[in-house]
Parts: structure tokens; sequence; C-alpha cells
């Protein structure tokens, strides 16, 4: 377990925000997980779970606690049937220390399907299952069996099945509930070969058509979302950001057929229907502009790029201005996606 003093969370996030962290814990271990909870305790400190940092914003006063970061990897397979079809797969379990590109890229190298559309995601494997990423028509639900926790209201360690992680739109028991509760050891997939249904996102569809790929396999899957992130979305390492800031907005049938009529654009799925948050920004003419300090992207409205601010302050006016905008022209509150620290 290394512990480090006063580091400043701007070091430790994407979004290049936020103040010191008295104390910033690497845990190689299990037993360091259970440590540095114990060394908080004894401090009477709060603790704050981070991973890559890129879905996480911190303030200007920093954290007066512990931020405690996954360093645990491997990836262990273990061959599994399908009961009902006899087909051959994996189940991996995998250390939440991963850097979870990398977990995909194992993944559809072995030609498994599942989690091909959640290519170049940046995060670490532990944080999958507590926003429950998902990406053009796949999230981590779909192939999540359990997941081993140190629940630190108790002190021990635990697995916790998927049907206790009360899984949905970017959300689960992890950032809801039971947020701040359990530290992600490990997670447990289950992979299958086989190819992702179609019709497929239509950006993956107009990808495929325009380059003349018909192979709908894992690695052509993950290579077409590589590319059509590569090109939309900006690379957190070259420009700050903390991914995707606003959730896309879920509606009930009654609300999307009246949204239609308006000609808003709606996306009807297996996970229900949305309208696309990005476009929302996009007709506020924010599309590129300059916010605070904060650029929206001219790719991924969706994406705010930290070109200069330097405090919380310029975000907080960056995101209300936002906010207010859309719901004065079309009656929508969007919600933030990112977490924030303290």
């Amino acid at each position: 377990m290394r512990v480090n003093e006063n580091i400043l969370i701007s070091s430790l996030t994407t979004m290049r925000l936020g103040g010191p962290a008295r104390y910033v814990i690497e845990a190689e271990t299990p037993r360091d997980i259970a440590d540095a909870y114990g060394f908080a305790r004894t401090l009477n400190l709060p603790v704050f779970v981070l991973g890559y940092g890129a879905n996480t914003i911190g303030h200007d006063e920093g954290f007066m606690g512990v931020i405690i970061i996954n360093r645990m990897h491997g990836i262990f397979e273990e061959p599994i049937v399908n009961p009902e079809t006899n087909v051959k797969g994996l189940r991996l379990k995998i250390m939440g220390g991963e850097y979870w590109d990398n977990v995909v890229e194992y993944a559809t190298n072995k030609g498994l399907t599942g989690i091909e559309a959640l290519s170049k995601i940046p995060g670490l494997t532990g944080a999958a299952p507590v926003q429950n990423i998902g990406a053009y028509g796949q999230e981590i639900a779909d192939t999540l069996i359990s997941i081993d926790v140190y629940d630190s209201a108790t002190g021990t360690f635990r697995t916790l099945t998927k049907s206790e992680l009360n899984f949905s739109y970017r959300h689960s028991i992890l950032n809801t509930t039971e947020y701040g509760r359990y530290f992600v050891i490990s997670i447990t997939l289950e992979l299958y070969p086989g190819q992702m249904p179609r019709p497929l996102y239509q950006s993956i569809e107009n990808y495929l058509s325009e380059n003349n790929i018909t192979d709908t396999s894992p690695a052509s899957i993950r290579a077409a979302v590589s590319a059509i992130r590569a090109i939309k979305l900006p690379d957190p390492a070259t420009k700050p950001s903390a991914g995707s800031f606003f959730k896309n907005i879920y509606l009930s049938e009654t609300d999307a057929e009246a949204a239609e009529t308006k000609g808003y654009p709606i996306h009807r799925g297996n996970d229900g229907i949305k309208i696309n948050t990005a476009w929302l920004i996009e007709q506020c003419k924010f599309k590129g502009k300059l916010i605070h300090g904060f650029r929206v992207s001219n790719t991924a409205p969706l994406v705010l790029i930290n070109e200069s601010a330097k405090s919380y302050a310029d975000l907080d006016q960056a995101r209300a201005k936002i906010i207010n905008k859309v719901y004065d022209k079309f009656g929508y509150w969007l919600e933030q996606e990112p977490v924030e620290i303290g």
C-alpha cells in the first residue's frame, strides 16, 4: 500500500480541475483496501474511490480525506458452456485496476461478443459497473455476472451478483443507494463467440457502409467503434475533459410521441426511448462555442473540453448556461454524468 500526501486532484482527473487531496492511497492487493479504509477511520477522514479519473471532477478546495486508487491487475479465464445452446465461451474475472479498453481488446481478440461496442471508453475496469457503462447498444450489465467488493460498512469482502446491483441506464446501487459503500476489487463477465445483432447503431452501420466493410465480427466492430470515437470524441490525454458530460434523456412513450411531432430525434432501443442530448445542445447553438473556458466539442456536443478554465466556478457557470438554455428552449433538464469529489 502506497500512501501519498497532498496530491493535486487536477493531476488525477482528466478534466484537470481540483485542489489537493490530503492522502492518496494506491491499493495493490485486497488487503491494501482494508488497510486503506482502516487508515481513514483512524484519522476520521472520508474516503473517495477513484479510477482513471475520466468521469470525475475535483473542487478547488480539494478533498480533506483519503482517495483510494485501484492498482490491482490481471485477467483470469474459466471455460464455460451455455446450457441452452451448448456453445463454449469464457468466464473472465478481471481485476479492477485493469484499463477497460485493454479488456475489450482481450475479449475481441478471442472472438467474444458482448463488450466490443464499449471500445475506447476511458477508465478502469472497477468503474465499469458503477455507472453501468454503455455505448452503441451494449452496456456492461449485458454480460456481467458478479463483482467482488470490499464492504466498508461491515469491513468484509463480499461477492455481489448482477441482480443485487440493480442496473439501469448509467445507474447501479454503487452510485445511488449504496454510494461509497463498496470498493470494486474485480468483475466477472460471461462472454461467448458471436456477433452483435443487426441493425447496429446507425453511426456504426454508416461507418461500415462508407468503408465497404461487411465483416461484423467483434474485432471488426471494435475497430469501427474505435475509429468513430477517434473522430468524434477528443482524447482526454491531450484535450482535458471528463468524457460525456451530460446524459441522454429517457422518455415515456407518450412524451416520445409528443417530441416526435415536434421533429425531435428519438431513438427506441432495448434500453428504452431516449432523445439525443447532443442534438438539444447543438440546437441551442453551443456546438464549438467557448463558455467560461470550456469548449463544447464541435464533433460531440456532450463533451466539454477544458481549454482555459482554472476553477470549479468556471465549470459551474458553463454548466448552468447550457442547462438553462436547453430547458428554456425544449423544457428538458440536463443531468450531469461525471461524479464530483467532495
